[in-house]
């Protein structure tokens, strides 16, 4: 893992740390969080999150500062709605809570 990466996924740890059916695996190029069995979120090699959010909600959680449509690949496909990808920038401070929170509440309901 980067530098980024790994201080990302040590701030997420402790994110979720009181998830009672948390697991971790390498997915999208990533560290992927799972919670219920459902990815919740990645952290990505450059410090930015993947995000699975509520499609529904796609086009206003994408308005967010720090926020875009999610891609993968070499040819950078469109994730579809439900996937964003958040800057690094974004996560500083309570931001990256605020992405939990977002993504956890999709979990959720889902």
């Amino acid at each position: 893992m980067t530098s980024e990466q790994t201080a990302l996924v040590e701030r997420l740890r402790e994110l979720f740390g009181a998830e009672p059916t948390l697991r971790e695996v390498s997915m999208f190029g990533g560290r992927a969080f799972m919670v219920n069995e459902k990815m919740v979120v990645s952290a990505s090699k450059d410090g930015s999150l993947l995000v699975r959010v509520d499609a529904d909600q796609h086009d206003a959680i994408l308005a967010e500062d720090g926020a875009t449509q999610a891609t993968m690949g070499a040819n950078r496909r469109d994730m579809g709605p439900g996937w964003i990808d958040v800057s690094p920038s974004a996560l500083a401070g309570d931001g990256l809570a605020h992405w939990c929170d977002v993504a956890l509440a999709y979990n959720r309901g889902a």
